[in-house]
Parts: structure tokens; C-alpha cells; sequence
């Protein structure tokens, strides 16, 4: 079990210098979650990368966005088996700092950056039903390019603390990766990652939510002159699903995990009671693979608020189960004994015409 590090070293109770938490179900819940995430997560990602490469040139704006955030997801998942070998070790990191730093930064990278392309991506269709004239000018792929770039500045230029937070320490015969920092920058750390969270988290999250807001009052209020029949129907269904996915992704994935974290490091700070800092713990330990999660819903949001992506994943799978059939049956020895028989009795009737007689 991890050793609860004090805050301030020399100003904590006497409880919390002694406080040691209960972490055996982490050694099982994180091997097993994190696994099932690397396996789901690279199938997903790899296919959705596949086709947004080679089967939906030329790309929109909307795709562009789908594809960065494809792009997060999967160098995330491949960070993962470091992070399965070391819980299944039981907290034994053996692969160095720097492999440790870059570890943790890439869970952090793709958690924000996911977030901003999905607000990205909210705003994006919030242009498009709210300002569909305008949208047709102000949204260009070359236009959705810049933005990506941009998140991915942001993102890491605020996540560049993380690389000099994060570091190994020895505990008895083990090397620990702390997602955090060393006991004694705690208090610093939680001041930065406050920042962070209400940058990358809590402002994207507003936009999304008030974009919503706006996208919702318009598709409920009926267009003048127009039957239901022309109220854009595709449309109004394809946003509906968009904000359905998304709100699904942030209350099951980075919601809970930020909650939980803000409580534990708070609590942390506040030298809370032991019985309470490990209930706050075991909390925040059971929302962290929640966070990993987004990295198997995004593709759902691909098929559900993407149609060309749809019709053409479809399309893909439709052809090469029609090709499949196809080589089966020209393979198959029933249809080569057809073959067979046909040509033989082909030959025969050819010996026996009149014509083959002179």
C-alpha cells in the first residue's frame, strides 16, 4: 500500500504522517480496465484512422476535427501497456523517468485535447445550425487545420509543468511513477493543476454546454413557410446524436474524474481525517480509468453524428464481405467441380456435332 505523502514537511498531524492507504484493488481494477481500453481503443482508433486516410478524402472541417481527435486517442492507448505492466507489478515502475514523464503526459494531452476537439467539434455544428450562411464562409478545412494546431499548442504548452512535476521516487524495493509529484511540490502541483483543469476543462465545457443550449432552442423552433417535411430532418437528427455522444463522453469520462480529483487533492491540502482520505482515494482511483474511457466512445461519435463516415465505413465493409464471398466461391471445390463437369460436357458435345464429324 502507497504511503500518504504530507503536504508541507513539518506543519501536518500526526494522523496523516502515519496514514496509509487501502490500494489493493487498484492492482486489479487498473490492469484489467487499462487493458480492455488498450485492446477496444486501438481497434477503434485504427480503424477510424484507416478511413479518414484513405476512404473520406477530400476531408471537411468536421472531418479534420474527428481525425486530431482519433490521432489523440490512439498515442494515448499506446501508452498503455507500460501503464498495465506496472499496476500488474504491483507499483514497481522499472522503465526509467523519462518514460514515466512521458506517460503521464500523454494521459493529460490526450484528456484536454480530446475535450477542446470535442468542443471544437460542438462549436462546429452550433455554426452550422444557428448560422448556416455564415458557417458556409467562415468554416473551411484549411480553417479547421489552424484550429488543431492551435489545441495542440495549447495543450502541450500547458502540460509542459507536467514533464517537471511528474518524477520516480524509491519506496522499500520499489520505483513509484507518481501521476502527481514529490510529496514536498504537492502543494504547488495542486495550484497548477487547478489552473489547468479550469483552462482546458471547466471554459471548454461552458462553451459546449451554451452551444447546446442554442443548437437545442433552434431545432425546436419550427421554420417559417416550411412543412415538417423540409425542417432539415437529417440534420436535426445528426446534431441531436452529436450532442447526445458528446454529453455522454463528458458525464461518464471527465466529469466524475475531475469531481473526484478536485476532492482528493483538496482534502489532501486540508489534512482530512485518514478514514476519509482513503474513501476520497478510492474514488479518485476508480474514475481515473472512467477518464481512459473517452478513448473508446469517441469512434461511437464518428458512426453516430458522422453520415459520410457512416455510409462510407459501410461501404467499405459491405465490398470486402462481397469480395470475400466471391474469392470463396471461385476457391471452392464444389464450384471447381461445376467448372469441371461443365467443360468436360462442353468438350463432349463439341466431339459429337456434326460440325467436329467433318
Amino acid at each position: 500500500m502507497n504511503s500518504f505523502a504530507t503536504l508541507t514537511p513539518g506543519n501536518l498531524s500526526e494522523v496523516n504522517k502515519t496514514c496509509r492507504f487501502d490500494e489493493e484493488f487498484k492492482y486489479i481494477l487498473l490492469p484489467v480496465s487499462y487493458g480492455l481500453v488498450f485492446v477496444l481503443g486501438l481497434a477503434l482508433n485504427s480503424l477510424a484512422l484507416w478511413m479518414f486516410v484513405a476512404k473520406m478524402r477530400p476531408w471537411t472541417a468536421s472531418t479534420v476535427y474527428m481525425f486530431h481527435l482519433a490521432l489523440s486517442d490512439t498515442l494515448y492507448v499506446l501508452s498503455l501497456p507500460t501503464l498495465i505492466y506496472y499496476y500488474a507489478n504491483r507499483s514497481h515502475w522499472p522503465f526509467g523517468v523519462a518514460l514515466c514523464k512521458m506517460v503521464r503526459f500523454l494521459f493529460y494531452a490526450n484528456l484536454y485535447s480530446s475535450i477542446l476537439f470535442l468542443t471544437c467539434i460542438s462549436v462546429h455544428r452550433y455554426l452550422g445550425i444557428c448560422h448556416p450562411i455564415r458557417s458556409l464562409t467562415m468554416i473551411k478545412p484549411r480553417h479547421a487545420h489552424l484550429v488543431c494546431l492551435s489545441v495542440w499548442a495549447a495543450v502541450t504548452l500547458c502540460l509542459v509543468p507536467k514533464l517537471i512535476f511528474v518524477t520516480t521516487t524509491a519506496r522499500d524495493n520499489d520505483t513509484l511513477c507518481h501521476d502527481t509529484t514529490r510529496p514536498e511540490d504537492f502543494d504547488y502541483y495542486v495550484t497548477y493543476s487547478s489552473v489547468v483543469m479550469v483552462l482546458l476543462f471547466a471554459i471548454p465545457f461552458l462553451v459546449i454546454m451554451v452551444c447546446y443550449f442554442l443548437m437545442a432552442r433552434t431545432l425546436c423552433r419550427p421554420r417559417k413557410g416550411l412543412s415538417s417535411n423540409q425542417q432539415g430532418n437529417s440534420s436535426r437528427t445528426k446534431s441531436i446524436k452529436l450532442i447526445v455522444v458528446v454529453l455522454v463522453v463528458f458525464a461518464v469520462c471527465f466529469v466524475p474524474f475531475h469531481i473526484t480529483r478536485t476532492l482528493y487533492y483538496v482534502y489532501r491540502f486540508l489534512d482530512a481525517d485518514c478514514a476519509f482520505l482513503n474513501v476520497v482515494n478510492f474514488a479518485y482511483k476508480i474514475t481515473r480509468p472512467l477518464a481512459s474511457v473517452n478513448s473508446c466512445l469517441d469512434p461511437i461519435l464518428y458512426f453516430l453524428a458522422g453520415d459520410l463516415y457512416r455510409s462510407r465505413l459501410l461501404r467499405a465493409f459491405t465490398r470486402q464481405i462481397t469480395n470475400s464471398r466471391s474469392a470463396a466461391y471461385q476457391q471452392s471445390p464444389s464450384n471447381n467441380n461445376k467448372k469441371d463437369i461443365a467443360l468436360v460436357y462442353t468438350n463432349t458435345e463439341a466431339k459429337e456435332s456434326p460440325k467436329a464429324e467433318r
